[in-house]
Protein backbone atom coordinates (compact mmCIF):
# COMPACT_ATOMS: atom_id res chain seq x y z
CA UNK A 1 0.00 0.00 0.00
CA UNK A 2 2.80 2.40 0.92
CA UNK A 3 4.60 1.62 -2.35
CA UNK A 4 1.42 2.21 -4.31
CA UNK A 5 0.91 5.61 -2.70
CA UNK A 6 4.53 6.56 -3.37
CA UNK A 7 4.13 5.71 -7.05
CA UNK A 8 0.86 7.65 -7.36
CA UNK A 9 1.13 11.03 -5.59
CA UNK A 10 -2.37 12.04 -6.70
CA UNK A 11 -3.83 8.94 -5.08
CA UNK A 12 -1.77 9.64 -1.97
CA UNK A 13 -3.15 13.17 -1.87
CA UNK A 14 -6.70 11.90 -2.25
CA UNK A 15 -6.23 9.38 0.56
CA UNK A 16 -4.82 12.12 2.78
CA UNK A 17 -7.80 14.39 2.10
CA UNK A 18 -10.26 11.57 2.81
CA UNK A 19 -8.54 10.66 6.07
CA UNK A 20 -8.38 14.31 7.10
CA UNK A 21 -12.09 14.76 6.35
CA UNK A 22 -13.05 11.63 8.27
CA UNK A 23 -10.94 12.78 11.20
CA UNK A 24 -12.55 16.23 11.17
CA UNK A 25 -16.07 14.75 11.09
CA UNK A 26 -15.16 12.33 13.88
CA UNK A 27 -13.77 15.22 15.93
CA UNK A 28 -17.00 17.19 15.48
CA UNK A 29 -19.02 14.14 16.50
CA UNK A 30 -17.01 13.85 19.71
CA UNK A 31 -17.51 17.55 20.48
CA UNK A 32 -21.27 17.26 19.90
CA UNK A 33 -21.52 14.11 22.03
CA UNK A 34 -19.51 15.53 24.93
CA UNK A 35 -21.43 18.82 24.93
CA UNK A 36 -24.75 16.95 24.85
CA UNK A 37 -23.88 15.09 28.04
CA UNK A 38 -22.80 18.12 30.03
CA UNK A 39 -25.25 20.46 31.76
CA UNK A 40 -23.63 23.79 32.62
CA UNK A 41 -26.35 24.36 35.22
CA UNK A 42 -24.72 21.62 37.28
CA UNK A 43 -21.68 23.87 37.73
CA UNK A 44 -23.12 27.38 37.46
CA UNK A 45 -25.72 28.64 39.93
CA UNK A 46 -27.08 31.65 38.08
CA UNK A 47 -26.97 33.59 34.84
CA UNK A 48 -28.60 36.84 33.82
CA UNK A 49 -31.23 35.11 31.71
CA UNK A 50 -32.63 31.85 30.40
CA UNK A 51 -32.79 31.71 26.60
CA UNK A 52 -35.16 29.17 25.04
CA UNK A 53 -34.48 28.30 21.41
CA UNK A 54 -37.71 28.12 19.45
CA UNK A 55 -39.16 25.09 17.68
CA UNK A 56 -42.38 24.34 15.84
CA UNK A 57 -45.71 25.62 17.11
CA UNK A 58 -49.18 24.77 15.87
CA UNK A 59 -51.57 27.71 15.96
CA UNK A 60 -50.19 28.86 19.28
CA UNK A 61 -49.55 25.45 20.82
CA UNK A 62 -45.86 24.50 21.19
CA UNK A 63 -44.86 21.21 19.60
CA UNK A 64 -43.71 18.44 21.97
CA UNK A 65 -40.07 19.34 21.31
CA UNK A 66 -40.71 23.03 22.03
CA UNK A 67 -42.81 22.21 25.11
CA UNK A 68 -39.95 20.11 26.47
CA UNK A 69 -37.60 23.06 26.17
CA UNK A 70 -40.11 25.42 27.76
CA UNK A 71 -40.73 23.06 30.68
CA UNK A 72 -36.99 22.98 31.33
CA UNK A 73 -36.90 26.78 31.30
CA UNK A 74 -39.73 26.80 33.87
CA UNK A 75 -37.69 24.45 36.06
CA UNK A 76 -34.62 26.69 35.86
CA UNK A 77 -36.72 29.77 36.60
CA UNK A 78 -38.38 28.15 39.61
CA UNK A 79 -34.93 27.17 40.91
CA UNK A 80 -33.98 30.85 40.85
CA UNK A 81 -31.33 30.40 38.19
CA UNK A 82 -32.26 33.67 36.41
CA UNK A 83 -34.85 36.42 36.64
CA UNK A 84 -35.60 36.77 32.92
CA UNK A 85 -36.62 34.24 30.27
CA UNK A 86 -36.15 35.03 26.60
CA UNK A 87 -38.15 32.94 24.14
CA UNK A 88 -36.83 33.00 20.58
CA UNK A 89 -38.25 32.22 17.17
CA UNK A 90 -40.16 33.83 14.32
CA UNK A 91 -43.12 32.51 12.38
CA UNK A 92 -43.81 30.94 9.02
CA UNK A 93 -45.90 32.68 6.33
CA UNK A 94 -49.54 32.35 7.25
CA UNK A 95 -48.92 31.61 10.92
CA UNK A 96 -51.07 33.48 13.42
CA UNK A 97 -48.38 33.19 16.11
CA UNK A 98 -44.62 33.23 16.18
CA UNK A 99 -42.67 30.60 18.08
CA UNK A 100 -41.70 33.28 20.62
CA UNK A 101 -45.33 34.29 21.19
CA UNK A 102 -46.51 30.70 21.56
CA UNK A 103 -43.66 29.96 23.95
CA UNK A 104 -44.31 33.06 26.04
CA UNK A 105 -47.98 32.17 26.44
CA UNK A 106 -47.03 28.62 27.46
CA UNK A 107 -44.66 29.96 30.14
CA UNK A 108 -47.34 32.27 31.57
CA UNK A 109 -49.76 29.34 31.79
CA UNK A 110 -47.15 27.49 33.87
CA UNK A 111 -46.66 30.28 36.35
CA UNK A 112 -43.81 32.35 35.00
CA UNK A 113 -44.66 36.04 35.56
CA UNK A 114 -45.37 37.88 32.33
CA UNK A 115 -42.93 40.66 33.23
CA UNK A 116 -40.15 38.08 33.51
CA UNK A 117 -40.63 36.93 29.90
CA UNK A 118 -39.07 38.62 26.87
CA UNK A 119 -40.32 37.25 23.53
CA UNK A 120 -37.94 37.77 20.62
CA UNK A 121 -40.15 36.89 17.62
CA UNK A 122 -37.48 37.09 14.92
CA UNK A 123 -35.32 34.57 13.15
CA UNK A 124 -35.97 31.42 11.13
CA UNK A 125 -32.74 29.66 12.06
CA UNK A 126 -30.90 29.17 15.33
CA UNK A 127 -28.24 31.67 14.32
CA UNK A 128 -30.76 34.31 13.21
CA UNK A 129 -32.67 33.91 16.47
CA UNK A 130 -29.54 34.33 18.58
CA UNK A 131 -28.50 37.31 16.46
CA UNK A 132 -31.86 38.89 17.22
CA UNK A 133 -31.58 38.08 20.93
CA UNK A 134 -28.12 39.60 21.40
CA UNK A 135 -29.09 43.31 21.12
CA UNK A 136 -32.26 42.72 23.16
CA UNK A 137 -30.14 41.25 25.93
CA UNK A 138 -27.59 44.07 25.78
CA UNK A 139 -30.34 46.68 25.98
CA UNK A 140 -31.76 44.94 29.05
CA UNK A 141 -28.31 44.68 30.68
CA UNK A 142 -28.23 40.90 30.33
CA UNK A 143 -24.87 39.36 29.42
CA UNK A 144 -24.99 35.67 30.35
CA UNK A 145 -27.63 33.03 29.75
CA UNK A 146 -28.52 29.40 30.13
CA UNK A 147 -29.26 28.20 26.59
CA UNK A 148 -32.14 25.74 26.48
CA UNK A 149 -32.48 23.48 23.47
CA UNK A 150 -32.09 19.75 22.79
CA UNK A 151 -28.86 18.14 24.02
CA UNK A 152 -27.27 17.50 20.63
CA UNK A 153 -27.55 21.25 19.87
CA UNK A 154 -25.40 22.26 22.85
CA UNK A 155 -22.06 22.62 21.10
CA UNK A 156 -23.43 24.60 18.18
CA UNK A 157 -25.68 26.95 20.18
CA UNK A 158 -22.88 27.73 22.63
CA UNK A 159 -20.53 28.58 19.77
CA UNK A 160 -23.17 30.65 17.98
CA UNK A 161 -24.01 32.52 21.18
CA UNK A 162 -20.37 33.34 21.72
CA UNK A 163 -20.05 34.56 18.13
CA UNK A 164 -22.94 37.03 18.55
CA UNK A 165 -21.70 38.29 21.92
CA UNK A 166 -23.74 36.25 24.38
CA UNK A 167 -22.04 34.42 27.25
CA UNK A 168 -23.95 31.20 26.75
CA UNK A 169 -24.05 28.14 28.99
CA UNK A 170 -25.95 25.13 27.66
CA UNK A 171 -28.61 23.53 29.84
CA UNK A 172 -30.57 21.23 27.59
CA UNK A 173 -33.68 19.18 28.14
CA UNK A 174 -33.95 15.46 27.51
CA UNK A 175 -37.75 15.71 27.92
CA UNK A 176 -38.53 16.27 24.27
CA UNK A 177 -40.19 14.25 21.55
CA UNK A 178 -36.83 12.70 20.63
CA UNK A 179 -36.97 9.99 23.26
CA UNK A 180 -36.17 6.85 21.27
CA UNK A 181 -32.64 5.68 20.57
CA UNK A 182 -33.31 5.94 16.85
CA UNK A 183 -34.47 9.56 16.92
CA UNK A 184 -31.63 10.52 19.24
CA UNK A 185 -29.09 8.86 16.94
CA UNK A 186 -30.56 10.82 14.04
CA UNK A 187 -30.26 13.99 16.11
CA UNK A 188 -26.59 13.40 16.86
CA UNK A 189 -25.80 12.56 13.24
CA UNK A 190 -27.66 15.56 11.86
CA UNK A 191 -26.12 17.89 14.43
CA UNK A 192 -22.58 16.63 13.78
CA UNK A 193 -22.83 17.85 10.19
CA UNK A 194 -24.67 21.02 11.21
CA UNK A 195 -21.87 21.82 13.67
CA UNK A 196 -19.28 21.03 11.00
CA UNK A 197 -21.05 23.28 8.48
CA UNK A 198 -21.17 26.13 11.00
CA UNK A 199 -17.48 25.74 11.78
CA UNK A 200 -16.64 25.86 8.08
CA UNK A 201 -19.11 28.43 6.75
CA UNK A 202 -20.54 30.28 9.77
CA UNK A 203 -24.19 31.28 10.12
Amino acid sequence: MVRLLRRHPLLAGLVFVVLLSVGFVAGCAIVVWQAAHHDDASELDRTDAIVVLGAAEYDGDPSPVFAGRLDHAVLLFEQGRANQVLVLGGGQPGDRFTEAEAGAAYLVERGVPEDAIIPVPRGHTTFESLQAAAPVMRQAGLNSAFLVSDPWHNARVERMARDVGIEGHASATWQSAATSQETRAEGYLRETFAYLAYRLFGG
